[in-house]
């Protein structure tokens, strides 16, 4: 395995940083890297470079693991409750728009007025169903545009104030004129300056360049409740995108996937498994135990006598949590009848006595295979040596 590239000097900083000597680095080289502002050659591979660099360097445990065993996912990974999230996004997020957000400064493009608030981001969250049997917390990691840790989000520098923008005397838009074969052509657009606010930092925070947030690593604690089902949605509040400014922040919409389960099969809050039985216990009816879904579980079901092929037995209470209740749904054990293996002949025999008796019982005349047995010895013997039995 090809050995990882050292984060530290492509970021510029020392081994010892602090996240937000980090995340400064970060911020400085991406301004300058990033394919909507460089036009060296190599600026997009230079800029997903420096990427993955902080999104090691700012990550707690990918950096511990990169210090430690020079690679982020360390010997072991992270464990089933950590879950990197990077550059997974449901609704059209991912690092690009993030830093798309960043550098346009949240203005919108036509007529509309700027957004400045910010966007919900949404993530599907996978778990077991184990998991969701049982209620489980999970650590996530993400991108986001967070408020600036240097302004406080506010947008400022030291003594920095908003002021009317002097580019479009704050209207937010600017008149372009363009000259056509038809003559001098006159067309209004966002103002560059503002981004359409109409208003400006004096004193802008160098750090977000005035908007108030910038991209950063955050890392949240889901707490996923028992019961829950495939396609729900959690929502946590303020952790989406942050807010030009200050300005209210979006939330974090975390959607839940429940892995398919190989024994069970879930329906509402019952869950579905198959159990096998011989065809003598499906006969005179059997107790079996089975591992339940919650942890450490033990499920009796009772398969009643002269059960049948696919016949479903239901064992109340448990199934799944219903969410929010302090009840279950069932567990429906659906029967599946074989054929008994390796019978003895003397069990063999018995069955064959069973079968003549209630053959007598019903009225129906038992074939004597005693005597058919005799009579087919005797006729062997009679047939003469070396004639050949067609």
């Amino acid at each position: 395995m090809a050995a990882s590239p050292d984060y530290y000097e492509i970021l510029g900083v020392a081994r010892d940083a602090d996240a937000k000597t980090i995340k400064r680095s970060f911020l400085r080289k991406a301004r300058t890297l990033h394919p909507d502002v460089s036009k060296e050659p190599d600026a997009e591979a230079r800029f997903k470079e420096v990427n993955e660099a902080y999104s090691v360097l700012s990550d707690e445990r990918k950096r511990s693991n990169y210090d430690r065993y020079g690679t982020p996912d360390g010997p072991g990974g992270f464990g089933a409750d950590y879950v990197d999230m990077s550059d997974i996004f449901g609704g059209g997020f991912g690092i690009n728009d993030i830093f798309d957000s960043f550098f346009g400064g949240g203005g919108s493009a036509g007529g509309r007025a700027p957004r400045t608030r910010g966007r919900d981001m949404g993530i599907t969250l996978r778990i077991t169903l184990e998991e969701a049997a049982s209620g489980c917390t999970k650590t996530v990691s993400y991108e986001r545009l967070a408020p600036c840790d240097d302004c406080g989000g506010s947008g400022a520098a030291e003594h920095g104030k908003v002021v009317t923008c002097t580019r479009c005397q704050g209207t937010g838009r600017v008149v372009e004129v363009q000259r056509t074969i038809f003559g001098q052509m006159q067309s209004q657009t966002t103002c560059p300056a503002c981004q359409g606010a109409g208003t400006v930092m004096d004193h802008p925070c160098e750090t977000c360049g005035g908007q108030g947030r910038t991209p950063s690593r955050e890392v949240v604690e889901v707490k996923i409740p028992a019961g829950v089902h495939a396609g729900q949605s959690l929502a946590l509040g303020g952790k989406g995108e942050a807010g030009v400014r200050n300005d209210r922040a979006g939330d974090l919409v975390v959607t839940v996937d429940v892995q398919a389960h190989e024994r069970f099969e879930r329906q509402g809050d019952d869950l579905f498994c198959k159990v096998e039985v011989d065809a003598l216990d499906a006969i005179v009816g059997r107790t079996l135990t089975l591992d339940g879904v919650i942890e450490g579980e033990r499920v009796e079901v009772r398969v009643p006598a002269n059960c049948a092929y696919g016949e479903r037995v239901r064992v109340p209470g448990r199934g799944m949590p219903r969410t929010g209740s302090a009840t279950r749904g069932s567990l429906i054990a659906v029967v599946q009848v074989n054929p008994p293996a390796n019978l003895a002949e003397e069990d063999l025999e018995l069955l064959r006595g069973l079968i003549r008796r209630r053959r007598a019982a019903a009225g129906v005349e038992p074939r004597d295979t005693a005597a058919d047995a005799t009579s087919s010895a005797a006729r062997e013997k009679k047939r003469p040596h070396g004639r050949r039995r067609r």
